[in-house]
C-alpha cells in the first residue's frame, strides 16, 4: 500500500512544535480538504505499522454502516480510546436541532456531548471557546497532546472580529492548525467591512504562524495530470525552527490519492 502521505509533504506535516500554529490556506478550486485530513491522518496514525485501508475509502469513507473511516483509519475506536473529537459546528448551529442528530431535551448549552462528539449550538466566540476548551480538556486527561485542527473558521472569525475567544481556546492545546481561504477578491479588494475584516484576519494567522501551506492553480491555467501548485513558506511567528521553504506541484485523483512532485517530474 502506498502511503497516504506523500513524501515530500511528510516533514511538514508532524506534530507541530509546543505553541505553534500552521496555517493552511486555499482558493476556490484548490481546497485545503484534503491536506487537512492528511495532517489528521499524521497526527493519529499508528507509530509502527500502517492502518489496513479499505477499497474505496479514498479521503474518507464508511465501513461496516456508520464507522466512519478516515484514509483506513478507525475514527470511531480512536474517538473511543482518548484520541480523537470531532466538534460539529454545522449540525445545530444552522440546521437546527430538528434537522441535525437527535439531541437529549436536557443539558442544552454552548455546546455537549453525544456520543463521541461535541456540538455546538451558539455562534458567540465566547461559547465556541468554552466548547474547544472542554474537548481539549477530555483529551488531555487521557494524556495527550491535543493538537486543535480549525477547519474553515475564517468567514465565523473574520465577521464576528475573534479577540480573545479562539485565542483562548489556542491557549489550552500543545499546538494548532487552521486552514482559511485566501482568495484574492477576499484578501485584496477590501470594499466592504467583512472583506476587510477577512484580511486583516488571514494576515493575523500568517503573522503569528508557524509555517503557512498555500495551495494555488496554475499561473498558466489547468492540467490534467496536476489540480495545484503547494507552496511551503516559514510564518511571521516561527519559534526558531527551520522550516525548509518549497513549491511543489500536486494531484488529487479521482480515488482520492493525492500525488506531491518536483517540476519537471
Amino acid at each position: 500500500m502506498a502511503s497516504q502521505i506523500p513524501p515530500l509533504l511528510e516533514p511538514y506535516l508532524s506534530l507541530p512544535p509546543e505553541t505553534s500554529q500552521i496555517v493552511l490556506t486555499g482558493i476556490l478550486g484548490a481546497s485545503t480538504n484534503w491536506l487537512a485530513l492528511r495532517y489528521l491522518y499524521s497526527l493519529l496514525r499508528p507509530s509502527t505499522a500502517a492502518a489496513p485501508r479499505h477499497d474505496g475509502d479514498g479521503d474518507a469513507g464508511a465501513a461496516g454502516g456508520d464507522v466512519k473511516v478516515l484514509l483506513g483509519l478507525n475514527l470511531d475506536t480512536l474517538a473511543a480510546r482518548g484520541r480523537f473529537l470531532f466538534v460539529d459546528g454545522l449540525s445545530r448551529l444552522f440546521l437546527g436541532s430538528g434537522d441535525g442528530p437527535a439531541s437529549p431535551s436536557a443539558g442544552r448549552g454552548p455546546g455537549h456531548q453525544q456520543q463521541q462528539h461535541l456540538y455546538l449550538d451558539s455562534p458567540r466566540l465566547t461559547d465556541v471557546a468554552k466548547v474547544l476548551g472542554a474537548a481539549a480538556e477530555r483529551l488531555q486527561a487521557a494524556g495527550s497532546k491535543v493538537v486543535l485542527i480549525l477547519d474553515q473558521p475564517d468567514v465565523c472569525l473574520a465577521a464576528a472580529s475573534p479577540g480573545d475567544g479562539v485565542t483562548d481556546a489556542k491557549q489550552k492545546v500543545h499546538a494548532t492548525v487552521l486552514t482559511s481561504s485566501a482568495d484574492e477578491p477576499l484578501v485584496s479588494a477590501q470594499t466592504t467591512t467583512l472583506e476587510k475584516e477577512h484580511a486583516a484576519f488571514v494576515l493575523s494567522l500568517a503573522h503569528e504562524a508557524e509555517a503557512v501551506i498555500s495551495l494555488r492553480l496554475l499561473d498558466t491555467g489547468t492540467a490534467k495530470d496536476v489540480s495545484g501548485v503547494v507552496r511551503i513558506t516559514a510564518g511571521g511567528g516561527n519559534l526558531g525552527r527551520v522550516i525548509e521553504e518549497h513549491e511543489y506541484l500536486y494531484h488529487v485523483g479521482g480515488d482520492g490519492v493525492v500525488k506531491v512532485f518536483e517540476r519537471g517530474q
